[in-house]
């Protein structure tokens, strides 16, 4: 079964173009249904080391789902069935299994929760929160900023490059999932942010050589990493007085709602997110009562 696994993971990398966090995502959760399996065999008093793809069938999938639906959420148990899925599927075509135990076996309809978001009162309190007399200040602005300019994933912040950016007609190339590029508007306040933050780099980082391609470095001179922008976040979030957790992809969902908010077309803000299906986007519509209050209160004879 590791072995199986592993063909799994090479084949996803080079054959599907997925990315590295998508590939370990799809793994931890085959490890995770390895487990199962292996749990299972001991308890019916068979080699829980011996444990096979064939092992598997229908009523096996349901007993593992129905353990999963109990600890995770909905999300999460349809990412993992989404794994366990192509990993059958990768296995038929090689010729390793006969059948596709998975077959029929539906995926869980998703919670339906709402994008947190901030209101813009909270959103400019907060990218005016780093100092800007400090170069760790000037960058963790521009970090904010461009997150919010642009409604970049918190990886692809982290991946952007200089030569991503264009000044000149003010757009950003952004390599998004599955390695997805698209091309999205970036605000003056934001490039300003961005000159101000590049001027500064070498007080960021004293004696170091800086990595000259990427855009946002730490100390040592290298590409920040998901987890800094996150502590970042939560700090800055303390010191503009915002209240409530606020990750990084709340400033995505920010841009998505306010952009929503002004008028923008849906088609648009797809494009910009880089959502492949607009179902995703639509979650947006659901977001802004505020101004679904005022068109109401503007718009209704009676109200």
């Amino acid at each position: 079964m590791d072995e199986l696994i592993e063909a799994f993971e090479r084949s996803l990398l080079a054959e599907e173009n997925a990315s590295i966090n998508t590939a370990r995502g799809y793994i931890a959760d085959l490890r995770q249904f390895r487990d199962f399996l292996r749990e299972r065999a001991a308890q019916l008093g068979a080699d829980r080391d011996a444990v096979s793809p064939d092992d598997v069938d229908a009523l096996v999938l349901r007993a593992w789902l129905a353990g999963r639906m109990a600890a995770n959420r909905r999300s999460s148990v349809g990412r993992k069935l989404s794994a366990v899925k192509q990993f059958f599927r990768f296995l038929l075509r090689r010729g390793h299994i006969r059948r596709d135990p998975t077959v029929g076996i539906a995926t869980p309809k998703k919670d339906q929760q709402l994008p947190a978001h901030l209101t813009v009162d909270d959103m400019v309190r907060l990218l005016e929160a780093p100092p800007a007399d400090t170069a760790a200040g000037l960058r963790d602005r521009a970090l904010l900023e461009v997150t919010y300019s642009c409604g970049l994933r918190v990886s692809e912040l982290v991946g952007l490059d200089w030569g991503d950016i264009d000044a000149h007609i003010e757009v950003v190339r952004v390599r998004g999932k599955g390695r997805k590029e698209r091309i999205v508007p970036i605000g003056s306040r934001a490039l300003a942010a961005l000159d101000r933050y590049r001027a500064v780099i070498a007080e960021l980082c004293p004696g170091r050589t800086p990595d000259p391609r990427a855009v946002f470095l730490n100390r040592f001179g290298r590409r920040l990493g998901v987890r800094s922008v996150a502590r970042f976040v939560d700090h800055w979030v303390l010191v503009a007085g915002v209240a409530g957790k606020v990750s990084p992809h709340a400033l995505r969902h920010s841009f998505a709602t306010h952009l929503l908010d002004a008028g923008a077309d849906l088609r648009a803000i797809q494009e910009m997110l880089g959502h492949a299906s607009l179902s995703t986007t639509q979650r947006y519509t659901h977001v802004s009562l505020d101004q679904l209050m005022r068109v109401y209160d503007k718009s209704h004879p009676r109200a």
